[in-house]
């Protein structure tokens, strides 16, 4: 950043705003440390702490045997303007040099006396008052019984906590680079050339405190502090030796320990000292807490660090109370503690006070407007969606993307919180591998069925979570790929073609237009899909998984067991079973299948099954039902299914949300959260074992072989098919090819979504360029297909959040990031692998656990979609109406217009799904929705479709663009002169300003809100007096300078306040210079000129030789 010397000489005059010249103050210094503030009060024999400051306020009680919640200080505004009087007119002492505290106070007390403040005689009892011991509050606590250090239950369970560190936060994420939290200033720009998740360093001791030194003080409070940190002491009292208050801001030039001035073992760096007559303590402590408050504010804490004299802390005080907020004292309790926020505000807005004084380097800009349109633009403005007009462009620039992270996504999974995934997502994906595979054995006749969806999902999992581009995102069977399945094998039998060989082509030519796809960067048609597709789509997604649920246990009652019972007498009662009327339950053949395989004592052939041998108990498994007047059903599996799922859902959501509860510590805390649905599917199985209810179990395959008999693990491309099957099959193909590209990039676009915060990039063109090979080897291998899951994925993102490990009193963990790792995805798949080894283990887990975890996923992923939050909003009286950004800008109707349209297409979407006919046109109503979502640009606003939708890319960018190109060149105007030497200057005009040459080579820039009017008179003169831009114009290189020879730099006054004086202008001439500015017709100009570009560089000196100069 370059500061104009002028801009110096102008707004560092005294009457310029406080928050001008503090923001000067803070680009000078950069890399502050944190602060620890503490607070000591003079009692009759030591120093006793009394208060505390990391963030936020902590007193100790009345009672003095512990802290207060953490809460917002609250400041009188008397209390801050006694606090600036006392910095006026007391003694600022900067940069002391001094290692320990009687050095340092014995230099205080000199200048104390030198000033006058302090009469000689009183030296000695104020050094005998500055040296008395500093008693802390953790150690009264230890005399009292009362520390939690080394006693009381919470004390071991934290001890054995301890062990494991820490689960979800991210201080163990290996490989990225950390940064302390707090008010450090980086480099601009840096927060955004890193690809790595960036977490505050806590738990650390500073770099120069010794193990001895280090192992006296508070050591459990330090873990909770960031690294590097300093402290900061105010230490005020009343003394009966004074008659009048002294006072001294202290700032040492190199922080020292200083024994046992500060609770933890940090060095010390600033000193408040408030010391006065007896009779006013109450208005000392309340200087004390105001200075405090302000060491923990996070500007006044860097004016602090780079404060030159004691008119720099003025003008922070200043600052500090331009931003304050008043409270009525009738409308407000005091005495109120308020709770500290759930996320702190930024303080860039206050950084930001006279930022445009700066001139900054316009590749620095740039990068900034790139920042800024791509967070307004959200993934439509993704680089990684862009066409690159090459071929295999996207795919070449993907690999590029995530090669440099490939080795940092097997090291970053090396935490207990990657492992708690694990188990999550192996129960999240084996019950629907296990279902979605009986279905298919139904839909194919046992040519796929559980076995082959396990080898499948093993298979393409490990492959794609090895090489994609997005391994978050976690592939399973979806619905509509069973539709597909069942549409091709009904197309198969109804022309006697074989199926597994006609699949096989459809896969060939599947898997080429995919490749198709990628070479040709198709994927970059994603950014047409935006907010209003994804969420209808996930939602969706999700309502299914709480429907199947729910559907699913109602389901049970139709497996209830039957016994041959009447509460009344019943003249020759019987109970049988009958052959099924309709569709059974069990196929036939499956039912010849468990008849063979069980030995049951039921007579059939080919053709028939004679239901009426087998047994009441016997009567199910076979397909069968009930038939007889005194049959009676068991309703004790339907109940206890029902609390089985029912208690697993409550189980896991509230261990879930144990995170941010206050009950036990917080490493506590993480684990219970981290394995929230282990431990709900272990207790609920443990209850379902003690209880011995015979629930439906998980039924896994125990042995590694293909379901039919008739096939084997490669399927031959033609077997008994004609070769125009293979050309044939191109037309499934197209249609697989919609389905696949719609269901994976959408879940693909949800994952890479901004809210996320990933940080190692996206590669929409490399996650196809995988599919498209692990379909070819599926269709080989006769396995079923397996594309991006949206509810797994989402739930997969979520077991991987992470939240800052800062753990300052009083502030709340803010998500950061999530996990981005190939490990989790990795293992879970090789674990589904090898579940047929593990049968004993599984068959004991009952299906209504399970299903307790389907309603869980998707009722957590409802959570994080804005549609179901406006849904919401249609059911909710406006006062309680939450504040978001969307509800600010957008009219409350509008909201509803347009949640209204996608609860519209969502049905849509739910009743073609639902139907068989139309079931196969789901994937094509998504490509509807894109178009539904484009017409809707004519019932809503722009500015409505930016806070509720993300845009959709423009098909005709060129006037956009000829927009911007405007914006960023300057416009040619020429200036004439109404004075008596008539001449003209080609001036530059840009968004902002006017562009002046002069003759010296310098150029002088005027707001253009100066010009009101197209034809304007400006006073030259004045505005050059006035904008102190006249300093940078030598008068001794040109006969035509503006201003006479001013004073160097070096001999110019100074101010009391020790700042440079403002020069005396020149007195206004008589006949001012007066510049017409005329606009000419709009032109294309070639140059392009920005705002922080020098205008004129090479044009002054032509102007100036070819055109008289005008004279003054």
């Amino acid at each position: 950043m370059v500061l104009p010397r002028a801009a110096v000489a102008k707004w560092a005059e005294p009457d310029a705003p406080p928050g001008t010249r503090v923001m000067f103050l803070l680009k000078e210094k950069e890399n502050t440390p944190a602060l620890f503030t503490e607070m000591g009060e003079l009692t009759q024999d030591e120093w006793r702490e009394t208060a505390r400051w990391v963030k936020f306020e902590e007193d100790v009680e009345q009672g003095g045997n512990r802290w207060s919640k953490p809460h917002v200080a609250t400041l009188s505004l008397h209390s801050l303007f006694q606090l600036r009087s006392c910095l006026m007119n007391g003694l600022f002492m900067n940069d002391l040099v001094g290692s320990d505290i009687p050095t340092i106070f014995n230099t205080v007390i000199e200048q104390l006396v030198k000033s006058g403040d302090l009469l000689a005689e009183n030296k000695e009892e104020l050094r005998e008052i500055l040296l008395r011991k500093h008693v802390h509050q953790y150690e009264q606590a230890k005399k009292n019984g009362t520390g939690t250090e080394k006693s009381g239950f919470l004390s071991t369970v934290r001890s054995i906590s301890d062990i494991g560190k820490s689960f979800s936060h991210g201080k163990n994420l290996s490989k990225i680079e950390e940064k302390p939290e707090g008010p450090t200033a980086s480099a601009p720009g840096a927060a955004g050339s890193s690809n790595q998740l960036t977490l505050p360093k806590v738990e650390s001791v500073p770099k120069d405190i010794s193990n001895e030194e280090s192992s006296k003080g508070n050591m459990h409070f330090l873990k909770k502090l960031p690294a590097g940190v300093e402290a900061s002491n105010v230490l005020i009292g009343e003394v009966d030796f004074l008659t009048r208050h002294i006072c001294c801001f202290i700032r040492l030039k190199t922080a020292h320990q200083l024994g046992d001035l500060t609770e933890v073992p940090v060095p010390t760096r600033f000193i408040f000292l408030l010391l006065g007559p007896t009779g006013h303590g109450q208005q000392y402590r309340e200087i004390g807490r105001a200075i405090a408050t302000l060491m923990a504010d996070e500007i006044f804490h860097d004016v602090a660090y780079g404060a030159r004299d004691v008119d720099d802390l003025l003008d922070g005080i200043d600052e500090f109370l331009d931003q304050v907020t008043v409270l009525p004292p009738g409308e407000w309790d005091p005495n109120i503690r308020i709770e500290p926020p759930t996320k702190l505000p930024s303080q860039e807005k206050r950084k930001q006070i006279g930022q445009e004084l700066f001139v900054e380097p316009a590749a620095q800009k740039s990068a900034k407007k790139v920042v800024e349109e791509e967070d307004e633009h959200a993934h439509g403005n993704d680089p990684a969606l862009k066409r690159t007009g090459k071929l295999f462009g996207g795919l070449i620039l993907d690999i590029k993307r995530k090669a440099p992270h490939y080795v940092s996504d097997f090291t970053d999974a090396f935490n207990l919180q990657c492992l708690a995934s694990i188990c999550f997502m192996y129960f999240g994906l084996l019950a629907p591998i296990v279902t979605f595979g009986g279905l298919l054995e139904e839909a194919t006749h046992q040519r796929m069925a559980a076995m082959e969806n396990l080898f499948g999902g093993a298979l393409c999992g490990v492959i794609y979570h090895f090489f994609a581009g997005q391994p978050l995102t976690i592939v399973g069977s979806t619905g509509p790929v069973l539709v597909f399945e069942t549409i091709v094998f009904d197309f198969c039998h109804r022309f006697h073609i074989n199926y597994l060989s006609f699949r096989f082509w459809v896969h060939v030519w599947t898997a080429v237009i995919i490749f198709i796809m990628v070479v040709t960067d198709a994927s970059s048609l994603v950014s047409f899909i935006t907010r209003f597709t994804e969420e209808s789509f996930a939602t969706l997604i999700a309502v299914i998984f709480i429907y199947e649920a729910i559907m699913k246990l109602v389901k049970i009652k139709g497996q209830l067991d039957m016994i041959n019972y009447s509460r009344d007498f019943v003249e020759g009662g019987f109970c049988s079973c009958v052959t099924p009327t309709g569709k059974p339950s069990v196929s036939p053949d499956h039912a010849r299948l468990v008849i063979k395989s069980t030995g049951l004592p039921i007579p059939y052939n080919d053709t028939f099954i004679d239901y009426s041998a087998a047994n009441l108990t016997d009567c199910r498994t076979i397909g069968g039902t009930f038939d007889g007047t005194t049959c009676f059903p068991l309703y004790d599996k339907l109940l206890m299914s029902i609390l089985l799922t029912v208690g697993t859902f409550f189980l896991a959501t509230t261990l879930k949300k144990m995170r941010n509860s206050c009950y036990f510590p917080s490493k506590v805390r993480q684990l219970l959260s981290d394995f929230a649905v282990m431990i709900a599917i272990g207790t609920m199985t443990l209850v379902d074992i003690s209880v011995g209810v015979n629930t439906p179990k998980l039924n896994v395959p125990n042995t590694f072989r293909p379901t039919w008999e008739g096939r084997g693990w490669f399927i031959p491309p033609f077997a008994e098919n004609e070769w125009w099957t293979a050309p044939l099959a191109i037309v499934p193909a197209l249609l697989a090819c919609i389905l696949i590209f719609m269901d994976q990039q959408i879940t693909t676009v949800i994952v890479n979504r901004k809210e996320n915060k990933l940080k190692k990039g996206c590669g929409y063109h490399l996650d196809l360029f995988v599919l498209s090979f692990s379909i070819l080897l599926v269709g080989f291998l006769g396995l079923p297909i397996y594309v991006a899951a949206t509810v797994l994925s989402i739930n997969h993102i979520n077991s991987l959040k992470v939240e800052s490990e800062c753990k300052a009193p009083g502030e709340v963990a803010q998500f950061v990031g999530v996990r981005e790792q190939r490990v989790t995805g990795i293992v879970t798949f090789l674990i589904i692998g090898l579940s047929v080894l593990a049968t004993n283990v599984l068959g004991r887990i009952p299906m209504p656990v399970l299903y307790g975890v389907f309603l869980y996923m998707g009722i957590s992923a409802l959570g994080g979609i804005q549609l179901f939050d406006r849904t919401l909003l249609l059911f909710m009286p406006m006062k309680y109406q939450p504040d978001t950004i969307y509800i600010r800008h957008v009219p409350i109707r509008k909201i509803h217009l347009f949640t209204a349209f996608q609860i519209g297409c969502l049905a849509l979407l739910w009743v073609i799904k639902s139907i068989k006919s139309t079931s196969i046109l789901f994937p094509i109503m998504l490509v509807v929705m894109v178009a539904i979502r484009k017409g809707m640009e004519k019932a809503f606003t722009t500015t409505d479709l930016k806070y509720l939708d993300d845009p959709m890319p423009d098909f005709h960018l060129r006037k956009k663009e000829d927009a911007k190109r405007r914006q960023s060149e300057g416009e040619t105007v020429e200036i004439e002169f109404d004075n008596e030497n008539q001449a003209t200057i080609h001036a530059v005009k840009t968004e902002a300003h006017l562009h002046i040459p002069m003759a010296s080579g310098n150029v002088i820039k005027i707001p253009l809100a100066a010009i009101q009017e197209p034809s304007h008179s400006i006073n030259l003169t004045k505005e050059v007096n006035n904008s102190g831009m006249w300093k940078h114009i030598s008068s001794a290189d040109s006969k035509n300078s503006l201003v006479r020879d001013v004073p160097p730099a070096t001999s110019e006054p100074t101010t009391s306040r020790g700042e440079v004086a403002p020069i005396e202008q020149p007195e206004e001439d008589d006949d001012p210079i007066m510049i017409k500015v005329i606009r000419p017709s709009p032109h294309n100009s070639t140059s392009n000129l920005t705002e922080n570009t020098p205008l004129l560089k090479q044009e002054s000196a032509k102007t100036t030789s070819e055109e008289e100069e005008p004279k003054v």
